[in-house]
């Protein structure tokens, strides 16, 4: 004889289930006003700050913008006023002061007018610290103030920071080659730098004046502007000729608007003066 088991009764089952129910609504609740108190007490600042944290500037990756299209990410750019017055200060002083220490002491680097761009420039990017200082045998007579958004070679590129490809920046400019540590004068006017005036009287210290001497092995040529005003003065490297290394030279820009070859003179009359040029990373503001 089969054995037919009756059914659960339906009050019994509700009875069984109503204390297990119970518990379980009462933890939601108490959950969800635990959550509703962190909330109100959390300031506004900090709620909207774990909704969307905001880009910053050393990680890539929050912002591929490149608002001027010249190849140079926003990210890597010193928007903040006192940060560009800060690098024109410490690039301005650095090149000058090339010119004036004694010959055997000038970086072995600098053996025309790109590489001491490209070493000005960087050394203006770096950490002025005590090491620093002792490094590079600098003097200077007052602090010009400290670039606060990065330093190199701690930048979002690492130490490669000149472009080398033409093109707006994308990405993967990031690990294709668009830059590096090396730029020739050619490659600082059209990659790195916008221009800002035919009018040398329009030039900033730390601006630069690119020339373009047709017919000679190596046409491209940059100066820095180091003064403005009564003083107004230039910064330059001869470069190699014929065999000799070349010298840095310190010129006033009187001088140089009077020189004895026109092809020489920063006027917008002259077809070799390509005009005044700005670094791309000085390029807008917050």
């Amino acid at each position: 004889m089969s054995i037919v088991s009756e059914p659960y009764p339906v009050n019994t089952l509700f009875k069984r289930l109503r204390p297990a129910g119970s518990i379980a609504l009462a933890t939601a609740l108490v959950l969800l006003c635990l959550v509703g108190w962190l909330r109100h007490r959390l300031p506004s600042h900090s709620r909207q700050a774990s909704l969307a944290a905001p880009a910053d500037p050393m990680h890539p990756s929050s912002g591929w913008a490149d608002s001027f299209g010249d190849g140079t990410p926003d990210f890597l750019r010193l928007r903040d006023p006192a940060d560009q017055q800060a690098f024109r200060r410490w690039f301005s002083l650095i090149a000058d002061y090339q010119a004036v220490r004694p010959t055997e002491t000038v970086p072995v680097e600098i053996t025309d007018c790109a590489s001491l761009l490209r070493y000005a420039y960087r050394e203006a990017l770096k950490r002025h610290d005590d090491t620093w200082f002792q490094a590079t045998g600098i003097e200077v007579a007052a602090l010009p103030g400290e670039i606060r958004a990065w330093h190199y070679p701690n930048t979002p590129l690492g130490a490669a920071l000149f472009r080398i490809q033409p093109g707006s920046f994308e990405a993967a400019d990031l690990t294709g080659g668009a830059f590096a540590q090396f730029a020739d004068a050619r490659t600082l006017v059209q990659r790195n730098t916008y221009p800002l005036s035919r009018n040398v009287r329009d030039a900033q210290p730390g601006d630069l004046l690119f020339f373009r001497q047709f017919g000679q092995s190596s046409p491209w040529h940059s100066m820095i502007v180091t003064r403005i005003g009564g003083q107004a003065a230039v910064v330059y490297h001869t470069g190699p000729d014929h065999g000799k290394p070349g010298e840095l030279r310190r010129v006033a820009l009187a001088e140089l608007l009077d020189h004895p070859q026109p092809q020489w003179r920063p006027v917008a009359a002259n077809p070799n003066f390509l005009g005044v040029y700005r670094w791309n990373i000085l390029r807008g503001t917050l």
